[in-house]
């Protein structure tokens, strides 16, 4: 299969596309500067353009860390091992992620937990106890959430374990 071939743009033009890019959407440096260098720019002309973004307050890793846990929090119902491990990946500082795991309201972060956990309880097909608890847990876990808030949950919902 044929490559379309790419376009490659003039620092100008690419600043236009980047602000274009940037006003769509909170962008971290990363995703801007990759994009960049897929509009054709080296390493000096992408940063120059990024510097500029950041100054003009196009591009700001801390907003854009208390957007995205926003986001995950109250639509895709994350944990916050899942977003701190997510943030990482973009590449944002530990100061970025900190300004933005302090987003989260704790009484609707255990109400989701909850929520998924009763929505998940009506799906699931196992009826042996400890099975279905154990499945029950590895859910939220791969969700992102903390061991402890999902044992006190399961308590909450019945499905602690039984004492032996």
């Amino acid at each position: 299969m044929i490559q379309p071939k790419k376009k490659f743009y003039t620092p100008a033009e690419a600043l236009q596309k980047i602000l274009a890019y940037c006003t769509y959407q909170e962008r971290t440096h990363k995703e801007v500067e990759a994009k960049l260098r897929e509009y054709g720019l080296d390493e000096d002309e992408a940063g120059e353009i990024i510097i500029r973004l950041g100054r003009e307050n196009f591009l700001d890793e801390e907003r854009y860390a208390k957007s995205f846990v926003r986001g995950h929090v109250r639509q895709k119902k994350w944990g916050r091992r899942r977003i701190q491990q997510e943030l990482k990946q973009k590449g944002l500082s530990d100061y970025c992620i900190k300004a933005g795991m302090k987003e989260i309201d704790g009484d609707e972060y255990y109400q989701n937990l909850v929520d998924l956990l009763e929505k998940k309880d009506r799906q699931e097909k196992e009826s042996h106890p400890s099975k279905r608890r154990q499945k029950l847990q590895l859910f939220l876990t791969a969700k992102g959430y903390e061991q402890d808030l999902i044992r006190i949950a399961l308590e909450d919902l019945g499905k602690a374990p039984e004492e032996e």
